[in-house]
Formats: C-alpha cells, sequence, structure tokens
C-alpha cells in the first residue's frame, strides 16, 4: 500500500500541539472512544477565545454532569435539534454587543457540536438555515455513524450493512438498508467557503483543518469520523487503528474543499481491501456469513472514495491485490 500525505501532514507532524487543555481530564466517555480525542484537538486547535454550543448527544452527556464540567472556555448545552441556531444566535448575538461596545472588539470562534444524528437527521434543517445565512461559525460533527447515547439506534449516517439495535442483522435483512448519508457533500452543495473531513487517528491532519477554518470568514463544516467502541463492538484499544484502516480502505476519505476546489490531504491510491477494516467490529460480523454483502459494501466505498478523487483531479484508486 502507498498512503502519501500531504506536505502540510508532514510539516505538522514534525511538531508538537499546544499544551494547552480546553477540554479536559475528567469526562465520563467510554474507553477507547475516539471522540474524546477529536474533541480535545479541535479545541486544542480553536484556542482560548472560544465559545462552545453542543447538542444533546454523546459529547455533552459525558462532559457535564452536575456539579462538573470537562469544558475550560464558555459552553453551552442545547436540544438535539438546534445547535447550528444557537450557534447562529451566539455569533449575531456577539456582533451586536460589539457594535454597541459592550464587549471587546476582539476575535472569537464560534464553534457547534453535534453527533450524526443531530447533524444528518434532527438537526440537519438548522445546519442548512445557518449556512445559508452565511454565520461566521465552525460546525463539527463528530460522526459515529449511530444514536450511540440512546442505544445504538440507526441514524442515516449509518452504513449500508452495519448492524444496530433498530437494523439488526438477521436471516432476512442483513443490517442497514440504505446507503450513508454523505453530509459533507450536501454542505459543498450550500457553497459555504470551507468543507473538510477529518479523523483523529490523524491528528495533526484533524488540527490542521481547524487552524485552517478558524482563519476563513464565514460558515465551515467539519465531519470528524470517530470510532466508537461500545456501538460498533470493537476493542476500546483498536479505536485509533479502526480509524486508519477506514482511511486506509478508502472508507472514510480525508479531504476539504476551499471554495468549491476539492483536495485529498492523505492520499492513497491503493486502498487495503475492506474486509480488513470490517474486521474486528461486531456490527459487521454477519458479512463474513453473506457473500454477497462484502463485495457490495467493498463497491460502495470504493466508488464513493473515486467520485471523491476524482473531483481532487486524482487517477481512481484500485484495492491492493486486484
Amino acid at each position: 500500500m502507498s498512503t502519501k500525505p500531504s506536505s502540510l501532514f508532514n510539516i505538522y507532524s514534525s511538531r508538537l500541539l499546544p499544551k494547552e487543555e480546553y477540554y479536559c481530564q475528567g469526562h465520563r466517555a467510554c474507553q477507547g472512544c475516539a471522540m474524546m480525542v477529536a474533541v480535545r484537538h479541535v479545541m486544542k486547535a480553536a484556542g482560548r477565545n472560544t465559545i462552545v454550543s453542543n447538542a444533546t448527544g454523546c459529547l455533552e452527556i459525558v462532559s457535564s454532569p452536575m456539579p462538573t464540567t470537562a469544558w475550560n472556555v464558555p459552553w453551552i448545552h442545547v436540544a438535539f435539534e438546534n445547535v447550528a441556531a444557537v450557534a447562529s444566535g451566539v455569533e449575531s448575538a456577539t456582533k451586536v454587543l460589539r457594535r454597541k461596545g459592550k464587549v471587546a472588539d476582539r476575535d472569537v470562534n464560534f464553534l457547534a457540536f453535534a453527533g450524526d444524528g443531530g447533524t444528518a437527521d434532527i438537526g440537519l434543517q438548522a445546519l442548512s438555515g445557518a449556512m445559508e445565512r452565511g454565520h461566521n461559525m465552525l460546525y463539527v460533527c463528530y460522526d459515529n455513524e449511530a444514536y450511540m447515547n440512546t442505544g445504538i439506534q440507526r441514524s442515516s449516517s449509518t452504513p449500508f450493512g452495519a448492524s444496530t439495535t433498530t437494523s439488526p442483522a438477521g436471516t432476512v435483512v442483513q443490517g442497514q438498508r440504505t446507503d450513508k448519508k454523505y453530509l459533507p457533500e450536501i454542505m459543498v452543495a450550500h457553497g459555504i467557503p470551507y468543507v473538510a473531513t477529518a479523523n483523529p487517528s490523524y491528528p495533526f491532519d484533524l488540527y490542521e483543518k481547524v487552524k485552517k477554518a478558524m482563519t476563513i470568514p464565514g460558515p465551515k463544516y467539519l465531519q470528524v469520523y470517530c470510532v466508537c467502541p461500545t456501538g460498533w463492538r470493537s476493542q476500546p484499544d483498536n479505536a485509533i487503528r479502526h480509524g486508519r484502516l477506514a482511511v486506509e480502505a478508502g472508507f472514510a476519505p480525508l479531504y476539504e474543499v476551499v471554495n468549491g476546489q476539492y483536495r485529498v490531504t492523505v492520499d492513497v491510491p491503493e486502498v487495503i481491501p475492506l474486509k480488513r477494516y470490517l474486521e474486528g467490529q461486531g456490527r459487521y460480523r454477519h458479512v463474513t456469513g453473506t457473500p454477497d454483502l462484502e463485495p457490495k459494501l467493498q463497491k460502495y466505498a470504493l466508488d464513493r472514495y473515486n467520485r471523491i478523487r476524482t473531483k481532487a483531479g486524482l487517477v481512481p484508486a484500485t484495492v491492493i491485490g486486484e
């Protein structure tokens, strides 16, 4: 396999991240939760002058059990469906207060965090509205591909074939029956200046994308692929490994779209067979017993990856050994 990171990735991989912590120890996440790694790095990049709006979900539940908090910046807990609306309201209110001279005229980063359920399903209307209105904010979706906080129910971000409590794999139906709703492309269609995907298994790529987003005026969207050992029925100590395998298999490509221009930030021209990524995940254990399912999953992943590569001006990827 040939993996050729971008020049930016090479530059930042030789540096240390800031020592300051704005998302701190003491949260109550499950062992091996990749979302915690992702949020910690997002906050390191965003810095102290940040106001966070957080939708109900895994992140909110584990970070704010009364009377404690893991947040070291102003933080607002809101409903499942309206985090984008609240973040845009905070941004607008800050503009008014500045204009009236009631707050200091300094740069403030406005962040919204929500899971895939609160983004792809319940909160999609509010997200679309905030992006269309052009608010200066970064929306971060931590995508663990199901409603993990409420019992591992499928969301529209759950990939085809994955087994959840509401799309169980059995003798009649083999897991999730629809393809994953690909939110980054929906955000690109809004014409916003910055859209990117990230993965805590590639921390410097994640960090640099957040830093870049904060320098771009207007609405920005970042989708972070977060392994969930509890919901994926995988070992906690394999979370970072599974995140890397998702990229190496082309299942969760890393790229950014700046003013409509695509760039793959971790280039994998020869992907590993998808079964190497699926192994060790209980949500896919039925795949080995269903001969026609694995080729469908492989084709789905490769086709989606190659659509991104084509938009970035790269040649289509191939599977090692084929």
